[in-house]
């Protein structure tokens, strides 16, 4: 082997030494918030969340004539720091097209560890829908997946977009 592949693959070597060194470093801290223990700084409660929230959400759901499509969708959501949201969405699935500012109300509980529950009926001819969500950054964002209905697989972001 020449002097300069050696050369070559020692610094390869060291580099990916010092790449996973790196890593052990930082992962923990990946893993908690911020470098924090990866607790919440207070717990959370229905508070947390008051406000308006933008929401992002994707995935897939039944169509009428069978089978299954993809569906995106905006949402504003108003939580009022209390257990009950308001809702405004625009939802566009591939096969079925696209429902316009849709009016829907639910509820929703936050327990201590900043985990939650939704229910909501989006469709008065539909069926209740029940999210699974985690509160993040302090109440500015939220992230969940449906629960149920089965057939519904639909995951989402939200960010405060207001504060109450």
């Amino acid at each position: 082997m020449n002097s300069q592949l050696k050369h070559y693959r020692r610094v390869e070597l060291k580099s990916r030494a010092l790449a996973m060194a790196l890593a052990a470093l930082i992962s923990p801290l990946a893993m908690s918030d911020n470098g924090k223990s990866g607790k919440p700084d207070k717990p959370c409660d229905a508070g947390t969340i008051r406000g308006s929230y933008g929401i992002q959400m994707q995935g897939t759901r039944p169509v009428p004539t069978g089978g299954t499509e993809s569906v995106i969708g905006v949402v504003l959501r108003n939580y009022d720091g209390n257990g009950n949201f308001d809702q405004v969405d625009n939802v566009k699935g591939s096969s079925t097209g696209i429902v316009q500012n849709r009016n829907g109300v639910g509820i929703y509980e936050v327990s201590p560890d900043c985990t939650g529950t939704t229910s909501f009926q989006p469709d008065p001819k539909g069926p209740l829908v029940m999210e699974r969500f985690v509160i993040l950054d302090d109440g500015n964002e939220i992230r969940s997946i449906t629960e149920s209905p089965a057939p519904l697989m639909i995951t989402s972001v939200a960010k405060r977009v207001r504060k109450h």
